[in-house]
């Protein structure tokens, strides 16, 4: 493996995450992930949150979300017209950008009405989860997940098995 940095990954998302089933496994996630992740220079995960702004819409919720971007972040807006991805190739991805010396990684999931044109124009790469569009929970259910996979991929776990 190269010298490479800690990187660390940011869950950037308009709403907040309450109580419940979803945030109980997006904590599981990330605390796999965490414990994991650190062997592999990856993480910690930091979930971090805006309100989401009826009035102002995408651009106002854009706006927010810049404002809890770490500052030189790659950024990876979760978005339905992005790249699908299996989970290794998803793995691969995070090691490249490891590799390639990034020290923090925002995954950014909008609201309601999705993200702004102007936040994806600035992403350096967008992630599909399908056609379909998913609750916003769900998702981030679904992106702590697979950043844990990816790790534990990455780590030759067995929880991944194809």
């Amino acid at each position: 493996m190269l010298d490479v940095v800690l990187m660390r990954l940011n869950l950037c998302a308009v709403g907040r995450l309450r109580g419940g089933a979803e945030a109980e496994l997006v904590i599981d996630y990330t605390n796999r992930f965490n414990r994991i992740g650190r062997n592999l220079k990856l993480g910690p995960l930091t979930i971090r949150e805006v309100e989401g702004r009826k009035s102002g819409g995408p651009l106002t919720e854009a706006s927010l979300l810049r404002r809890i971007l770490p500052k030189g972040s790659l950024i990876c807006c979760l978005d339905e017209r992005g790249t699908v991805e299996n989970s290794p190739a998803f793995a691969r991805r995070m090691e490249v950008w490891r590799d390639a010396g990034w020290s923090d990684v925002s995954f950014i999931i909008g609201g309601a009405d999705g993200i702004d044109n102007s936040l994806l124009n600035d992403a350096d790469h967008l992630l599909s989860f399908g056609a379909m569009v998913w609750p916003h929970m769900l998702a981030r259910v679904m992106l702590t997940e697979q950043i844990y996979r990816a790790t534990s991929i990455l780590a030759g776990g067995p929880y991944h098995r194809a």
